[in-house]
């Protein structure tokens, strides 16, 4: 099964904002992102989504994506639309501990974690399994920076301390390889 990541394009936001589930515009044009990843895309597959605008607009113009809150960028809480300048020294505090720092009111890199590997399980991508069973169909997961971090380093077998240097980068694909016998890296920001 062929599994591709795509991040989002990028999104309508000043630089220095802080905006994980903020729901925000595109900078760029979606249909055009799409024509471009189109071809590097399987013939068929399945399209899964965050329902973020920034997101979802690709996906549409990808297919008929299945939305999924899952799939949505942590949740920053009262940290959404301020700007790193507003939030201040309070960043230390995440850099100490990226993966359970949480912001007031929000969700921290471990829970978010938990809803997205619930989602992948559920898809059925698995590092195990069933060689009686049928060829689960290509995948292709519209969604954000963290999400993708997460999909990618867990089937990788990567440490979450190492997820961070999984640098998705905007309106592009990368492919892993999901196989009976392990997963395959096949290419990275295309």
């Amino acid at each position: 099964m062929q599994l591709h990541l795509i991040r989002h394009p990028h999104p309508a936001v000043e630089p220095g904002i802080c905006y994980g589930q903020t729901d925000l515009g595109l900078a760029e044009s979606a249909i055009e992102v799409a024509a471009r990843l189109r071809p590097l895309l399987p013939d068929a597959f399945v399209l899964h989504a965050s329902p973020l605008a920034r997101a979802r607009l690709l996906a549409e113009a990808l297919g008929a994506p299945r939305p999924d809150d899952r799939l949505k960028e942590i949740h920053f809480g009262d940290w959404e639309g301020r700007s790193f300048a507003d939030i201040g020294s309070a960043i230390d505090d995440w850099a100490a501990d990226p993966l359970g720092f949480r912001a007031p009111g929000g969700e921290s890199a471990r829970e978010m974690t938990t809803r997205v590997l619930a989602w992948l399980h559920e898809t059925g991508v698995r590092l195990q399994f069933d060689p009686f069973a049928d060829t689960p169909p290509h995948l292709v997961v519209v969604a954000h920076g963290g999400p993708l971090r997460a999909i990618a380093g867990h089937l990788l077998g990567l440490p979450p301390e190492r997820w961070l240097s999984l640098d998705f980068g905007c309106g592009q694909v990368t492919r892993i390889d999901v196989e009976r016998w392990g997963v395959v890296l096949k290419w990275f920001n295309r």
